[in-house]
């Protein structure tokens, strides 16, 4: 855009602005070009809260500068657009036409940022510049505005502006409408996840991580084989040993090792012994 920026001053100027202008001219209006300038700077038409907060939203473009050449029939112009900054360096104008057969005449001012009015919603915004100048016999002479569409577009910073219609076949509300996409009015990303899913999510993947890093080095480096390949083994063995054995400390009640209050009879028949008899005792 600078060299459009450029191709613009010599063709209205002739080649005849002299550097250090040119240079001002490019520091004030060159596109991507940061100055001073704000979304602050811009006067809204009715000063409104949810105005001004939908302007702050064009923040991070509030230091550029665009420009579009547009030919139509036996017209050819050129409009530069800054966002509540001095378009063209004319103070007040946030948009102006140049006409290019015209070398010599003066811009005209399409739209004041002195009277903006900003509306948005979740992935666009709609600004518009009033108080343009008069138009000379259209639209019964009224002041010119320019209305920009900001569309959200993930994939760019900013866009190139395209014009998309010039309504002036009316008696009024005649307007410029310009179109422009850009990631500053995106609405931002939300995730879906709660912090909790997140925290187990990271876990599981530093587990896989040690994981599969320990038995590739385990087996390539260290050459083990068969369960010695699960990474820090004796560790994971023994701390399984330990956990076994303060849960078995913890949780069980009796000393297995104490002996039972009684014993139970023996399950063995006991041998009958022989019957002793008593006829040798008696008398014959």
């Amino acid at each position: 855009m600078g060299q459009d920026v450029m191709k613009v001053m010599n063709r209205h100027s002739g080649g005849s602005f002299p550097r250090w202008t040119l240079v001002l001219q490019l520091l004030l209006c060159g596109s991507g070009v940061y100055t001073t300038n704000s979304t602050k700077k811009c006067k809204l038409y009715s000063d409104s809260e949810s105005e001004r907060e939908v302007l702050n939203r064009l923040e991070p473009l509030a230091h550029m500068n665009f420009t579009l050449e547009v030919t139509k029939e036996a017209e050819s112009y050129t409009y530069v657009f800054q966002l509540c900054g001095d378009a063209w360096g004319v103070p007040g104008a946030g948009v102006v036409q140049l006409d290019n057969k015209n070398k010599e005449g003066k811009p005209t001012v399409i739209g004041s940022y002195n009277g903006t009015q900003a509306y948005g919603g979740s992935d666009w915004v709609m600004l518009i510049y009033r108080d343009g100048e008069t138009y000379d016999t259209h639209c019964s002479k009224e002041k010119r505005r320019a209305m920009f569409m900001i569309s959200c577009n993930r994939n760019m910073d900013v866009g190139r502006i395209v014009t998309v219609l010039e309504d002036r076949e009316r008696d009024q509300d005649c307007f410029y409408l310009f179109e422009l996409d850009s990631s500053a009015v995106c609405p931002p990303l939300e995730s879906k996840l709660s912090p909790g899913s997140i925290i187990l999510i990271i876990g599981l993947c530093i587990m896989a991580v040690y994981l599969i890093g320990g038995f590739l080095y385990q087996r390539l480096i260290v050459g083990a084989k068969g369960m010695e390949q699960f990474p820090n083994y004796a560790f994971w063995v023994e701390l399984g040993n330990l956990t076994a054995d303060g849960c078995d400390f913890v949780c069980r009640s009796k000393n297995r090792e104490e002996a039972p209050a009684y014993r139970g009879a023996a399950t063995e028949p006991l041998e009958e012994e022989p019957e002793e008899r008593d006829d040798h005792l008696l008398p014959m």
